[in-house]
């Protein structure tokens, strides 16, 4: 029982000393981490051969602002690396992604955010063939998630999710592939994150 007492007591000191150190107020910092998760559907244009695709992980680089304390605002800027994986063609795509959050702390140390995502397609390419047929460069997705700041260290789990569909268009030179093949390059993925706040 005595053990018990003192566990509950050394937990209760933890959480106290992580929330009385959470991170407050405004400022800035980098941030880095990997992404899990797909692009759309790849489509082969003579049949309209849907083929979903394989998830891979990527990462992502770049920095953030944080204005507020209780309820902020949260601009991020990143470079963005994904891959996805169609039956072995793989998709490359790298793009500067800009977050605008908007978020609450709950308790202690956690918080919520949500906002949209504003997206710029830098390069993309699909086994090897470099694409420049994207249908928009410019799109807009949604951030959903939760993370926990300790002190000037950071980390957060989101959800990313493209709104519209924007297809990127080639032509095949597989002879044994059909021609004026399509993939969407939305974004669906898990992102971990690590900033930290300067």
């Amino acid at each position: 029982m005595k053990a018990l007492q003192t566990t509950l007591l050394m937990t209760v000191f933890a959480l106290f000393g992580m929330t009385a150190s959470a991170q407050t107020g405004s400022g800035f910092g980098i941030k880095g981490g990997l992404n899990y998760g797909a692009n759309g559907d790849y489509f082969e244009s003579a049949g309209e051969v849907a083929k979903d695709p394989d998830r891979n992980i990527g990462y992502h680089i770049g920095v953030f602002g944080k204005l507020g304390n209780r309820f902020f605002f949260r601009p991020e800027l990143m470079y963005t690396k994904t891959k996805s994986d169609y039956n072995g063609n793989k998709f490359d795509l790298s793009r500067l992604d800009a977050p605008m959050l908007v978020g609450v702390k709950v308790i202690g140390p956690l918080n919520v955010f949500a906002g949209p995502a504003f997206q710029y397609i830098l390069d993309s390419e699909f086994d090897g063939i470099g694409i420049n047929d994207i249908e928009n460069d410019f799109s807009v997705g949604l951030h959903i998630g939760a993370g926990v700041n300790l002190g000037k260290l950071g980390v957060d789990l989101r959800y990313e999710r493209g709104f519209s569909e924007n297809e990127a268009k080639f032509v095949n030179t597989n002879i044994t592939a059909l021609p004026d093949s399509r993939v969407d390059t939305r974004p669906d993925q898990l992102i971990l994150s690590l900033s930290l706040k300067f």
